[in-house]
């Protein structure tokens, strides 16, 4: 026997009997069951697990970070503005009137027609937007004469830019973002400092008794 066993060849000596069919399915059943098991695993991303409470020391770091992620909008800047020169601007000049412009002109006995046109030297169109006229007729019987003079035929109604949108300094704001071809006319410092982040938005205020144009481009008068 031992003879004939050698004398079988090398391939057929080292060559292993095949398992059986159910050895091979008991195995893959297994793999299976392991599989699933993985499976069946919570994800660690699941809302049902509680996130640990954040170090209070490190939330400035946090929120910096949330801030650094958003997403920036830049407006695009207008064709006519080359660098802060507003190249649209020109007479007839269209000057949008604060409510507290009238009031103070009104103070200090200027006429509003005339002083614009004595400071900018050209023809002026007033300009006074729904918001204006609602603020005056809230002030009440005390601001009648402003009121009366807003609603001078000369000066031109502009409607809001946005439906019920009552507060008047928002829409100027707005309204010049939007469109770069008005001049400002107000004594409103709040106002004033949001209106000069604006490129191209000239103001008018009222100083010893005259009107003052600010960020006016140069040679315009010329």
């Amino acid at each position: 026997h031992v003879a004939h066993s050698c004398a079988l060849p090398l391939s057929r000596r080292l060559h292993k009997p095949p398992a059986s069919r159910a050895a091979m399915g008991k195995q893959k059943k297994g793999k299976t069951k392991a599989f699933a098991a993985v499976k069946r695993m919570i994800s660690p991303k699941d809302a049902r697990i509680k996130k640990p409470a954040p170090n209070p020391n490190q939330l400035p770091k946090l929120e910096r970070q949330r801030k650094d992620a958003e997403v920036r909008n830049v407006a695009q800047t207008p064709a006519s503005l080359f660098f802060s020169h507003n190249m649209s601007l020109g007479p007839p000049y269209h000057v949008l009137i604060d409510t507290n412009f009238i009031n103070f002109s009104i103070q200090n006995k200027l006429d509003i027609m005339k002083s614009l046109m004595d400071c900018l030297y050209a023809k002026v169109v007033p300009c006074v937007t729904e918001a204006v006229m609602a603020e005056l007729e809230k002030l009440g019987p005390k601001y009648r004469v402003a009121l009366r003079l807003a609603k001078d035929p000369r000066f031109e109604r502009l409607p809001a830019m946005r439906q019920g949108n009552e507060y008047a300094d928002d829409d100027l704001v707005e309204r010049v973002t939007a469109h770069r071809i008005y001049i400002v006319a107000t004594c409103d410092r709040d106002l004033k400092r949001r209106l000069r982040k604006i490129p191209g938005v000239p103001l008018i205020s009222i100083k010893e008794r005259k009107y003052q144009v600010e960020r006016m481009p140069e040679g315009q008068f010329g």
